[in-house]
């Protein structure tokens, strides 16, 4: 497994989802919006914008921590804490 490439069995490359403006959540909460999100083979990541939860920062996740995706709570769910 490539750390950039989404998992096969989270992300299908033939169907249409945009994770932006998604709620994503980590292993102990939600930790921000996804602002942000890319599909390329190799160069995957979403940009998660953790509004005040850190001072308004914003943070790349590399597409493999992503690690489940809810489309009907549009929420994926990240492998980190």
């Amino acid at each position: 497994m490539e750390l950039w490439d989404y998992r096969p069995d989270v992300y299908d490359r033939g169907r249409s989802l945009d994770l932006v403006n998604y709620h994503v959540q980590a292993t102990d909460g939600k930790i921000g919006t996804v602002d942000e999100a890319t599909y390329e083979v190799g160069e995957s990541y979403i940009i998660v914008d953790t509004g005040p939860w850190i001072f308004g920062k914003k943070v790349m996740l590399p597409a493999q921590v992503v690690t489940s995706i809810d489309p009907r709570r549009a929420r994926p769910f990240a492998s980190r804490t």
